[in-house]
């Protein structure tokens, strides 16, 4: 396994009996504390916890555990190969689930999978509570070694794409520093699964509402949960240990199902699970602990298709269009939305390129270095009424890449610009160095502009066809834009 490195102190804890001496050796050090008086699990027993010093060398270490036991014996439990690393939570639903099996050149990343032995990955079974719990109801796969075996589990079970390629990124980012992988997701879920009844009261949502599950695969026969239900099971029972950052890839449920109140209930989500983490780990995880997502990729063959993917792209950055931004620090993201694949299927195989996307953004805002991490970001627009033109510009490295002229559309008609039909193309017919001239449609010649979008569909683009992307890493798009005037 991994613990979390210095500065950060990692905490261990277990059961044992109500009122007994626990102690823990690791190295030369010797640490000692009392189990509470409460029980905290349905067999009686009690917690302990014990936070380690800060610990820079990564080992491996051996870490003994000892507790004296009511009859006067002692129990001593070895936890073997131990290092000290970051520790990332992985959660989402299917896309996030999505093991490396499943995914274009799988084969080659899971023979390769042995040359990462301090990557170390655990996957947790899908299991739901009505209440939050200590310990996990279920283990995928246990604490493990990078491994052909460990990585290149059954379809959708382990190891999850996303979080590998991450980690995977990362590690070799960070010279090899050790990395823990905690995968913890569940297809076809809504985000309100995993959120607190706190976070929901916040965003006006009941925390008994049942959800539907969409089914697929293997777990196609699972009717419905409650809201809470995977946060109470498969969240909260890892709050106690103390993680670096997690990674986020949900949305596809919530394209239909509360769209309009995403932008409270990610942020809120991701608010109280810093809190959560926090106060459990005696505030040794930070509050603001850094947390990536991946922005939804496609669904559909039809370019014409607006839906609910563009609405729910749009409030995963809390409506500002980009991240990190202020009104939730220390986020990041990936773009996806230009990684089309199989049409009939809305799970990408291209998951080397989000793994690429979302490890260079965790460098920058996870990890302070200075890498580009981001395509070009709208800075401002202009336009005069009745001209046939509008003019953006763009903050990037240097220079755009003005790839094709489609993607834009503006809307004349008002408040009417919530009728996804009234929106009309304007086409990219220059550009000079960070500014694109956009020529409107004649239908809107000599009107007042009341909005502006770029690449608002389920599927906007062919594969890497998106209109803009870095001139200087022709890998990182601009993200989908907004603006209502």
């Amino acid at each position: 396994m991994v613990l979390q490195r210095a500065p950060q102190r990692a905490v261990i804890w277990g059961f044992g009996e109500s009122n007994k001496l626990t102690t823990l050796r690791i190295h030369n050090k010797i640490y000692a504390t009392i189990s509470r008086a409460e029980p905290a699990n349905d067999l009686g027993e009690s917690i302990w916890s014990i936070i380690l010093d800060p610990y820079s060398d990564e080992g491996p270490y051996d870490i003994h555990v000892t507790q004296t036991l009511a009859n006067g014996t002692l129990y001593t439990i070895t936890i073997h190969d131990v290092l000290f690393g970051d520790v990332w939570i992985c959660s989402g639903q299917s896309n996030m689930q999505m093991a490396v099996v499943d995914i274009f050149n799988a084969t080659e990343e899971i023979n390769n999978a042995g040359n990462y032995p301090k990557i170390r990955v655990f996957t947790a079974a899908l299991k739901p509570s009505d209440t939050p719990i200590e310990e996990l109801l279920g283990i995928v796969e246990n604490w493990s070694v990078a491994s052909p075996q460990s990585i290149g589990g059954p379809s959708f079970t382990y190891m999850s794409a996303v979080c590998w390629l991450y980690g995977r990124m990362i590690h070799e980012a960070l010279d090899g520093r050790p990395i823990g992988l905690i995968a913890t997701s569940w297809g076809g879920t809504a985000i309100e699964l995993w959120m607190p009844p706190e976070a929901l009261h916040d965003c006006g949502i009941s925390s008994n509402e049942k959800i539907q599950l969409q089914p697929y695969g293997q777990f196609s026969e699972m009717a419905s949960l409650n809201n809470s239900n995977l946060f109470n099971a498969m969240i909260y029972p890892f709050t106690r240990m103390v993680v670096y950052g997690a990674i986020w890839y949900q949305g596809e449920s919530n394209a239909g199902y509360h769209t309009d109140k995403y932008a409270c209930t990610f942020s809120k989500m991701i608010q109280y699970w810093r809190q959560t983490w926090s106060q459990r780990t005696n505030y040794l995880t930070d509050i603001h602990f850094p947390f990536g997502f991946v922005q939804l990729s496609t669904s559909t063959n039809k370019s014409t298709i607006v839906g609910g993917f563009p609405v729910i792209r749009w409030h995963q950055t809390f409506d500002v269009g980009y991240v990190p931004n202020n009104v939730v620090p220390k986020v990041f993201m990936a773009v996806a939305l230009d990684l089309r694949d199989d049409p009939n299927n809305i799970h990408p195989r291209t998951k080397h390129d989000v793994g690429y996307r979302l490890s260079r953004s965790g460098l920058a805002v996870a990890y302070n270095q200075q890498v580009e991490y981001q395509g070009p970001i709208v800075s401002s627009v202009s336009y005069s009424s009745g001209s046939k033109t509008v003019n953006i510009t763009y903050t990037a490295v240097q220079n755009i890449d003005l790839r094709n002229p489609n993607g834009f559309e503006v809307c004349c008609k008002g408040s009417r610009c919530k009728d996804d039909s009234l929106w009309v193309p304007a086409t990219a017919s220059s550009k000079y160095a960070l500014t694109i001239t956009l020529t409107i449609s004649s239908s809107c010649v000599g009107k007042h502009l009341y909005g502006l979008r770029y690449l608002w569909r389920e599927t906007p683009c062919l594969f890497k066809q998106a209109a803009l992307y870095s001139y200087t890493d022709r890998n990182l798009p601009s993200p989908p834009y907004l603006k209502l005037f």
